[in-house]
Protein backbone atom coordinates (compact mmCIF):
# COMPACT_ATOMS: atom_id res chain seq x y z
CA UNK A 1 0.00 0.00 0.00
CA UNK A 2 1.55 3.39 -0.96
CA UNK A 3 1.60 6.58 1.05
CA UNK A 4 -1.78 8.25 0.70
CA UNK A 5 -0.88 11.71 1.97
CA UNK A 6 2.14 13.66 3.22
CA UNK A 7 5.39 12.07 4.35
CA UNK A 8 6.18 11.74 8.03
CA UNK A 9 8.59 14.67 7.90
CA UNK A 10 5.91 16.83 6.29
CA UNK A 11 3.32 15.74 8.86
CA UNK A 12 5.67 16.54 11.73
CA UNK A 13 6.28 20.02 10.32
CA UNK A 14 2.59 20.63 9.58
CA UNK A 15 0.95 23.51 11.40
CA UNK A 16 -2.37 24.08 9.62
CA UNK A 17 -4.01 27.48 9.92
CA UNK A 18 -7.61 26.53 10.73
CA UNK A 19 -10.28 29.20 11.10
CA UNK A 20 -12.60 28.72 14.04
CA UNK A 21 -16.24 29.67 13.62
CA UNK A 22 -17.36 32.61 15.69
CA UNK A 23 -19.07 31.56 18.90
CA UNK A 24 -17.75 27.97 18.90
CA UNK A 25 -17.37 27.86 22.67
CA UNK A 26 -20.78 29.44 23.25
CA UNK A 27 -22.34 26.90 20.88
CA UNK A 28 -21.01 23.93 22.84
CA UNK A 29 -21.60 25.46 26.27
CA UNK A 30 -25.24 26.07 25.37
CA UNK A 31 -25.65 22.66 23.72
CA UNK A 32 -24.42 20.78 26.77
CA UNK A 33 -26.30 22.99 29.23
CA UNK A 34 -29.58 22.38 27.39
CA UNK A 35 -29.21 18.60 27.51
CA UNK A 36 -28.05 18.57 31.13
CA UNK A 37 -31.05 20.69 32.06
CA UNK A 38 -33.41 18.02 30.72
CA UNK A 39 -32.14 15.72 33.45
CA UNK A 40 -33.07 12.07 33.71
CA UNK A 41 -31.43 9.20 35.55
CA UNK A 42 -29.16 6.61 33.97
CA UNK A 43 -30.11 2.94 34.41
CA UNK A 44 -27.71 0.02 34.73
CA UNK A 45 -29.37 -3.41 34.50
CA UNK A 46 -27.22 -6.53 35.05
CA UNK A 47 -27.10 -9.00 32.17
CA UNK A 48 -25.72 -12.51 31.79
CA UNK A 49 -22.93 -12.22 29.21
CA UNK A 50 -21.70 -15.77 29.79
CA UNK A 51 -18.45 -14.45 31.29
CA UNK A 52 -17.46 -15.35 34.84
CA UNK A 53 -14.78 -12.75 35.62
CA UNK A 54 -16.57 -9.72 34.17
CA UNK A 55 -19.89 -8.34 35.37
CA UNK A 56 -21.84 -6.54 32.64
CA UNK A 57 -24.67 -4.02 32.85
CA UNK A 58 -27.01 -2.91 30.08
CA UNK A 59 -26.80 0.87 30.40
CA UNK A 60 -29.32 3.51 29.32
CA UNK A 61 -28.10 7.09 29.73
CA UNK A 62 -29.98 10.32 28.98
CA UNK A 63 -28.08 11.84 26.06
CA UNK A 64 -28.77 14.75 23.74
CA UNK A 65 -32.12 16.35 24.66
CA UNK A 66 -32.50 13.58 27.26
CA UNK A 67 -32.90 10.90 24.57
CA UNK A 68 -31.85 7.41 25.74
CA UNK A 69 -28.38 6.25 24.73
CA UNK A 70 -27.47 2.61 25.22
CA UNK A 71 -24.16 1.11 26.26
CA UNK A 72 -22.43 -1.70 28.11
CA UNK A 73 -20.73 -1.18 31.44
CA UNK A 74 -18.21 -3.94 32.22
CA UNK A 75 -16.69 -4.32 35.69
CA UNK A 76 -14.07 -6.80 36.88
CA UNK A 77 -15.77 -9.28 39.17
CA UNK A 78 -14.97 -9.06 42.87
CA UNK A 79 -13.88 -5.42 43.12
CA UNK A 80 -15.08 -3.26 46.01
CA UNK A 81 -13.39 0.13 45.56
CA UNK A 82 -14.12 2.67 42.81
CA UNK A 83 -12.11 1.88 39.69
CA UNK A 84 -10.39 3.78 36.97
CA UNK A 85 -12.65 3.74 33.93
CA UNK A 86 -12.05 3.56 30.17
CA UNK A 87 -14.92 4.97 28.12
CA UNK A 88 -14.86 3.70 24.54
CA UNK A 89 -16.52 5.24 21.48
CA UNK A 90 -16.94 3.23 18.30
CA UNK A 91 -15.99 3.42 14.64
CA UNK A 92 -18.21 4.56 11.79
CA UNK A 93 -21.26 2.34 11.32
CA UNK A 94 -20.67 0.31 14.47
CA UNK A 95 -23.04 -0.16 17.37
CA UNK A 96 -22.25 -1.55 20.79
CA UNK A 97 -22.64 -5.16 19.61
CA UNK A 98 -23.10 -8.06 22.04
CA UNK A 99 -22.39 -7.92 25.75
CA UNK A 100 -19.37 -10.23 25.68
CA UNK A 101 -17.56 -8.82 22.66
CA UNK A 102 -15.45 -5.95 24.05
CA UNK A 103 -14.06 -6.65 27.49
CA UNK A 104 -10.31 -5.96 27.19
CA UNK A 105 -10.28 -3.10 29.66
CA UNK A 106 -12.37 -4.93 32.25
CA UNK A 107 -9.95 -7.84 32.00
CA UNK A 108 -7.15 -5.35 32.68
CA UNK A 109 -8.83 -4.34 35.93
CA UNK A 110 -10.73 -1.19 34.92
CA UNK A 111 -14.36 -0.28 34.59
CA UNK A 112 -15.12 -0.20 30.85
CA UNK A 113 -18.04 1.60 29.23
CA UNK A 114 -18.87 1.05 25.54
CA UNK A 115 -21.23 3.69 24.14
CA UNK A 116 -23.67 2.78 21.39
CA UNK A 117 -23.58 5.35 18.58
CA UNK A 118 -27.00 6.74 17.74
CA UNK A 119 -28.39 5.56 14.41
CA UNK A 120 -25.49 3.16 13.80
CA UNK A 121 -25.03 -0.55 14.40
CA UNK A 122 -26.64 -3.77 13.30
CA UNK A 123 -28.86 -5.16 16.04
CA UNK A 124 -32.04 -3.30 15.01
CA UNK A 125 -32.98 -0.82 12.31
CA UNK A 126 -30.71 2.06 13.28
CA UNK A 127 -29.08 0.20 16.16
CA UNK A 128 -30.00 0.02 19.84
CA UNK A 129 -29.88 3.85 19.98
CA UNK A 130 -31.91 5.35 17.14
CA UNK A 131 -31.28 8.86 15.84
CA UNK A 132 -34.68 10.44 16.28
CA UNK A 133 -34.08 13.57 14.18
CA UNK A 134 -36.09 13.70 10.95
CA UNK A 135 -33.87 15.37 8.39
CA UNK A 136 -33.92 15.50 4.63
CA UNK A 137 -31.43 16.44 1.96
CA UNK A 138 -28.44 14.35 3.01
CA UNK A 139 -26.62 11.67 1.07
CA UNK A 140 -26.35 8.17 2.59
CA UNK A 141 -24.22 8.19 5.73
CA UNK A 142 -23.92 10.54 8.69
CA UNK A 143 -21.53 13.37 7.78
CA UNK A 144 -24.17 15.39 5.95
CA UNK A 145 -27.12 14.46 8.14
CA UNK A 146 -28.52 17.81 9.27
CA UNK A 147 -25.56 19.66 7.72
CA UNK A 148 -27.75 22.66 6.88
CA UNK A 149 -27.04 24.08 10.36
CA UNK A 150 -24.79 23.39 13.38
CA UNK A 151 -28.00 23.17 15.42
CA UNK A 152 -29.28 20.18 13.47
CA UNK A 153 -26.04 18.40 12.59
CA UNK A 154 -25.77 14.72 13.49
CA UNK A 155 -22.48 15.00 15.38
CA UNK A 156 -23.86 17.71 17.66
CA UNK A 157 -26.12 15.00 19.03
CA UNK A 158 -23.41 12.30 19.12
CA UNK A 159 -20.85 14.48 20.93
CA UNK A 160 -23.51 15.46 23.46
CA UNK A 161 -24.42 11.79 23.99
CA UNK A 162 -20.77 11.05 24.71
CA UNK A 163 -20.41 13.89 27.22
CA UNK A 164 -23.57 12.81 29.02
CA UNK A 165 -22.26 9.24 29.25
CA UNK A 166 -19.13 10.54 30.98
CA UNK A 167 -21.37 12.60 33.29
CA UNK A 168 -23.28 9.44 34.22
CA UNK A 169 -20.13 7.43 34.87
CA UNK A 170 -18.72 10.12 37.15
CA UNK A 171 -21.74 9.55 39.37
CA UNK A 172 -21.53 5.74 39.28
CA UNK A 173 -20.40 4.21 42.61
CA UNK A 174 -18.07 1.73 40.87
CA UNK A 175 -16.14 4.47 39.05
CA UNK A 176 -13.51 6.84 40.40
CA UNK A 177 -14.57 10.16 38.80
CA UNK A 178 -10.98 11.43 38.83
CA UNK A 179 -9.66 8.47 36.80
CA UNK A 180 -11.68 8.41 33.58
CA UNK A 181 -9.94 7.90 30.23
CA UNK A 182 -11.78 8.22 26.90
CA UNK A 183 -10.74 6.38 23.76
CA UNK A 184 -11.87 5.24 20.34
CA UNK A 185 -10.78 4.25 16.86
CA UNK A 186 -11.56 6.36 13.78
CA UNK A 187 -14.99 7.91 14.44
CA UNK A 188 -14.54 6.85 18.06
CA UNK A 189 -11.21 8.67 18.17
CA UNK A 190 -12.86 11.83 16.92
CA UNK A 191 -15.59 11.53 19.54
CA UNK A 192 -12.95 10.97 22.23
CA UNK A 193 -11.13 14.15 21.15
CA UNK A 194 -14.39 16.11 21.29
CA UNK A 195 -15.12 14.82 24.80
CA UNK A 196 -11.60 15.71 25.92
CA UNK A 197 -12.24 19.26 24.70
CA UNK A 198 -15.70 19.56 26.24
CA UNK A 199 -15.25 17.81 29.61
CA UNK A 200 -12.65 19.23 32.00
CA UNK A 201 -10.83 17.00 34.45
CA UNK A 202 -10.48 13.80 32.45
CA UNK A 203 -7.51 11.62 33.37
CA UNK A 204 -6.58 10.92 29.74
CA UNK A 205 -7.61 10.45 26.12
CA UNK A 206 -6.45 7.92 23.51
CA UNK A 207 -7.53 8.85 19.96
CA UNK A 208 -6.64 6.18 17.39
CA UNK A 209 -6.44 7.20 13.68
CA UNK A 210 -9.08 9.83 14.50
CA UNK A 211 -11.91 10.84 12.17
CA UNK A 212 -13.45 14.34 11.97
CA UNK A 213 -10.08 16.16 12.02
CA UNK A 214 -9.38 19.03 9.59
CA UNK A 215 -12.57 18.14 7.76
CA UNK A 216 -12.11 20.76 5.04
CA UNK A 217 -8.81 19.18 3.95
CA UNK A 218 -10.08 15.61 4.29
CA UNK A 219 -13.08 16.32 2.08
CA UNK A 220 -10.77 17.54 -0.69
CA UNK A 221 -8.11 14.81 -0.65
CA UNK A 222 -9.97 11.62 0.35
CA UNK A 223 -11.09 9.21 -2.34
CA UNK A 224 -12.45 6.79 0.30
CA UNK A 225 -15.55 7.13 2.46
CA UNK A 226 -16.88 8.44 4.73
CA UNK A 227 -15.34 11.82 3.80
CA UNK A 228 -16.54 11.32 0.22
CA UNK A 229 -20.06 11.86 1.54
CA UNK A 230 -19.26 15.59 1.72
CA UNK A 231 -18.12 15.74 -1.90
CA UNK A 232 -21.18 13.76 -2.98
CA UNK A 233 -23.46 16.19 -1.16
CA UNK A 234 -21.74 19.27 -2.57
CA UNK A 235 -21.74 17.69 -6.03
CA UNK A 236 -25.54 17.87 -5.79
CA UNK A 237 -25.76 21.17 -3.90
CA UNK A 238 -23.12 23.23 -5.66
CA UNK A 239 -24.04 26.50 -3.95
CA UNK A 240 -23.81 25.25 -0.35
CA UNK A 241 -20.06 24.73 0.22
CA UNK A 242 -19.61 27.70 2.57
CA UNK A 243 -22.64 26.76 4.66
CA UNK A 244 -21.71 23.07 4.79
CA UNK A 245 -18.14 23.67 5.91
CA UNK A 246 -19.36 26.33 8.33
CA UNK A 247 -21.49 23.65 9.98
CA UNK A 248 -18.74 21.01 9.94
CA UNK A 249 -16.29 23.45 11.55
CA UNK A 250 -18.40 23.18 14.73
CA UNK A 251 -17.63 19.46 15.00
CA UNK A 252 -14.06 19.53 13.65
CA UNK A 253 -11.99 17.94 16.37
CA UNK A 254 -8.77 19.54 15.14
CA UNK A 255 -10.38 22.84 16.13
CA UNK A 256 -11.76 21.49 19.39
CA UNK A 257 -8.42 19.88 20.32
CA UNK A 258 -6.97 23.25 21.29
CA UNK A 259 -9.37 23.24 24.25
CA UNK A 260 -8.31 19.85 25.65
CA UNK A 261 -5.93 19.54 28.59
CA UNK A 262 -5.90 15.85 29.61
CA UNK A 263 -2.81 13.76 28.79
CA UNK A 264 -3.20 12.16 25.34
CA UNK A 265 -1.80 9.17 23.49
CA UNK A 266 -2.50 9.37 19.75
CA UNK A 267 -1.99 6.74 17.07
CA UNK A 268 -1.61 7.69 13.40
CA UNK A 269 -1.06 5.47 10.35
CA UNK A 270 0.85 6.91 7.40
CA UNK A 271 -0.86 4.76 4.75
CA UNK A 272 -4.36 5.53 6.01
CA UNK A 273 -6.67 6.34 3.10
CA UNK A 274 -9.75 6.80 5.32
CA UNK A 275 -8.43 9.31 7.86
CA UNK A 276 -5.42 10.89 6.13
CA UNK A 277 -2.42 11.24 8.44
CA UNK A 278 -2.09 14.97 7.77
CA UNK A 279 -5.57 15.51 9.22
CA UNK A 280 -4.79 13.40 12.29
CA UNK A 281 -1.55 15.32 12.80
CA UNK A 282 -3.53 18.57 12.53
CA UNK A 283 -5.43 17.52 15.65
CA UNK A 284 -2.27 16.24 17.32
CA UNK A 285 -0.34 19.46 16.78
CA UNK A 286 -3.23 21.61 18.00
CA UNK A 287 -3.91 19.43 21.04
CA UNK A 288 -3.31 21.65 24.08
CA UNK A 289 -2.59 19.07 26.78
CA UNK A 290 0.42 16.78 27.37
CA UNK A 291 0.63 14.42 24.42
CA UNK A 292 2.46 11.55 22.81
CA UNK A 293 2.00 9.73 19.51
CA UNK A 294 2.69 6.33 18.00
CA UNK A 295 3.14 6.36 14.23
CA UNK A 296 2.49 3.18 12.22
CA UNK A 297 4.43 3.86 9.05
CA UNK A 298 3.29 0.89 6.94
CA UNK A 299 -0.30 0.55 8.13
CA UNK A 300 -3.59 1.77 6.75
CA UNK A 301 -6.76 2.59 8.65
CA UNK A 302 -6.37 -0.51 10.82
CA UNK A 303 -3.59 1.40 12.55
CA UNK A 304 -1.56 -0.35 15.21
CA UNK A 305 -4.02 -3.13 16.03
CA UNK A 306 -2.92 -5.40 18.86
CA UNK A 307 0.49 -3.76 19.01
CA UNK A 308 -1.13 -0.46 19.85
CA UNK A 309 -3.51 -2.05 22.39
CA UNK A 310 -0.37 -3.18 24.22
CA UNK A 311 0.95 0.39 24.11
CA UNK A 312 -2.34 1.65 25.50
CA UNK A 313 -2.41 -0.89 28.31
CA UNK A 314 1.02 0.24 29.47
CA UNK A 315 0.14 3.92 29.07
CA UNK A 316 -3.11 3.67 31.05
CA UNK A 317 -1.46 1.65 33.81
CA UNK A 318 1.22 4.33 34.23
CA UNK A 319 -1.33 7.15 33.93
CA UNK A 320 -3.75 5.81 36.54
CA UNK A 321 -1.19 4.43 38.99
CA UNK A 322 -0.75 6.27 42.32
CA UNK A 323 1.53 9.28 41.96
CA UNK A 324 1.38 9.26 38.15
CA UNK A 325 2.53 12.44 36.43
CA UNK A 326 1.48 13.95 33.12
CA UNK A 327 3.38 12.95 30.03
CA UNK A 328 5.51 15.10 27.72
CA UNK A 329 4.28 18.43 26.41
CA UNK A 330 6.78 18.67 23.57
CA UNK A 331 6.63 16.79 20.29
CA UNK A 332 8.19 13.34 20.83
CA UNK A 333 10.03 11.35 18.26
CA UNK A 334 7.46 9.14 16.48
CA UNK A 335 7.58 5.54 17.60
CA UNK A 336 6.64 3.13 14.79
CA UNK A 337 5.34 -0.35 15.54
Amino acid sequence: MPLTDLTLAQCLALRPDLDEPAGLDRFWTRTLAESRAVGGRPRFVPVDSGLTHVTTYDATVPGHAGEPVRGWLHLPTGTDEPLGCVVEFLGYGRGRGLAHEQVLWANAGYAHFVMDTRGQGWSTAGGDTPDTATLGGSVPGFLTRGVQSPETHYYRRVFTDAVRCVDALRDHPAVDPERIVVTGLSQGGGIALAVAALVPGLAGVMPDVPFLCDIRRAARICATGPYTEIAAYLGLHRDRADAVFGTLDHVDTALLASRASAPALFSIALMDDVCPPSTCFAAYHRYAGPKDVRVYEFNGHEGGGGHHRREQLSWVRALLSPGARSGPTSLPEPQPA
